[in-house]
């Protein structure tokens, strides 16, 4: 599949975990900020330098560096692409246009009350990082990984006076992107609530459709 595919919705609404699924099946290169980021500081690359500085100064890495960093990994990549974490403003969607034509973007629909209860009962595992859910996915065990017998918590960014920060900047910032993409006759609005396979058939509907 040749799509170029953006994947939009608020915090908690479950895409890390679609992103994962829709590169199983339909084969598409995903390309994640955080991940590029990562890798460019690890490598030493000049642009792994320079969003280093950043970083290590606990400043938000500029948006000419972070599309530096997209336009410089799809230059060797072939077929569809799904973008994971960018762009998250209107002017991040501008300077992305000027080398990368995005075909589609989805966004999950989702009611904000229900994505507040989603993450303030997600708890995190101390020792390998697996996320578990007190309704939708509960460790066997109160309190311990199902996977490692680590302890569970809840982290920071988590509670509720957090998340809903989080979403007022989503609603300030990214939330126009939606808008963006409508205009340009690319946007496909999905639902977003429901358990995990259901809302995942419907975005992969609508990526068959493309």
């Amino acid at each position: 599949m040749d799509l170029r595919i953006v994947l939009l919705g608020p915090p908690g609404s479950g895409k890390g975990t679609q992103t994962e699924r829709l590169v199983e099946e339909f084969g598409f290169t995903k390309i994640s900020t955080g991940d590029l980021l990562r890798e460019a500081v690890r490598n030493g690359t000049p642009l792994g330098k320079e969003a280093k500085g950043y970083m290590d100064a606990g400043k938000l890495v500029p948006d000419d560096l972070v599309v530096g960093l997209i336009k410089e990994k799809l230059e060797g990549v072939k077929g569809g692409v799904l973008l994971d974490g960018f762009p998250r403003s209107l002017e991040q969607a501008k300077k992305l246009e000027e080398f990368f034509h995005v075909e589609m973007a989805v966004d999950l629909d989702v009611d904000q009350e229900v994505l507040i209860k989603r993450l303030t009962e997600r708890r995190s595992c101390r020792k390998c990082n697996a996320v578990f859910h007190l309704e939708f996915n509960p460790p066997k065990v109160p309190g311990i990984c199902d996977k490692c017998g680590g302890e569970l918590y809840q982290r920071s960014d988590d509670t509720e006076k957090v998340v809903r920060e989080r979403f007022a900047t989503y609603t300030e910032r990214t939330a126009p992107l939606t808008e963006y993409y409508r205009q340009k006759g690319v946007l496909r609005s999905v639902d977003g609530m429901g358990p995990i396979d259901e809302v995942y058939k419907r975005i992969a509907d609508v990526v068959r459709e493309g």
